[in-house]
């Protein structure tokens, strides 16, 4: 006997494959939004070509306020030492030149009990000796002028006189106050009378 074959109920068929592909898109739908969260995670974890842009130029920004800064104090200290150098650049001659005060002093007490001249003229000579040297070895030097031709560079003219010798014409015949120069500089000229 022949068994009629049953029909294959086609609506039970689409109806499992409506299942099947409803479980896979379920799925799929499940994982995109997962894969979807780590893409997003990796894009906030990888910062995009503006972001690094905005950070390189906060650094820069940083950088330049904390240079400038370094830059200010150094230039407000060295301003500082510098007024503090000029308030005692000159602290060593005048240590230097301490003793001769005193010894100014001591003289002016003998003057006051001294009954001979000489004595107090050699103590004067001995106080300006001592001073010189004590400037010579700052650096301090006289000119000599007498007999030297007139320098503008060096000299000062007061006044022409007439020459007593032709070969003293344009030359240095008296000082009235001498030139001094410190470490070859000529820090004062010397006062001087030109023979015409």
């Amino acid at each position: 006997m022949l068994k009629k074959k049953k029909p294959v109920n086609t609506n039970n068929t689409e109806n499992i494959n409506d299942v099947n592909n409803e479980e896979l898109q379920n799925e799929g739908q499940e994982q995109a939004p997962e894969t979807e969260a780590t893409e997003t995670q990796q894009e906030a974890a990888t910062p995009t070509a503006e972001e690094k842009l905005k950070d390189e130029l906060a650094q820069a920004n940083d950088k330049y306020l904390r240079l400038y800064a370094e830059f200010d104090n150094f230039r407000r200290r060295t301003i500082k030492e510098r007024e503090e150098a000029r308030k005692t650049e000159g602290k060593d001659v005048i240590v230097a030149l301490l003793p001769v005060l005193d010894d100014f002093e001591r003289a002016q007490r003998a003057m006051e009990k001294a009954t001979e001249v000489a004595p107090v003229k050699e103590g004067v000579a001995l106080i300006q000796h001592k001073l010189k040297n004590i400037l010579g070895q700052k650096g301090l030097k006289e000119m000599t002028s007498i007999g030297t031709a007139f320098d503008a560079d060096l000299h000062e003219a007061i006044t022409n006189i007439p020459a007593p010798t032709d070969d003293q014409k344009g030359k240095v015949i008296d000082e009235m106050e001498k030139g001094y120069t410190l470490n070859d500089k000529v820090v004062r000229f010397a006062k001087v009378v030109v023979g015409a």
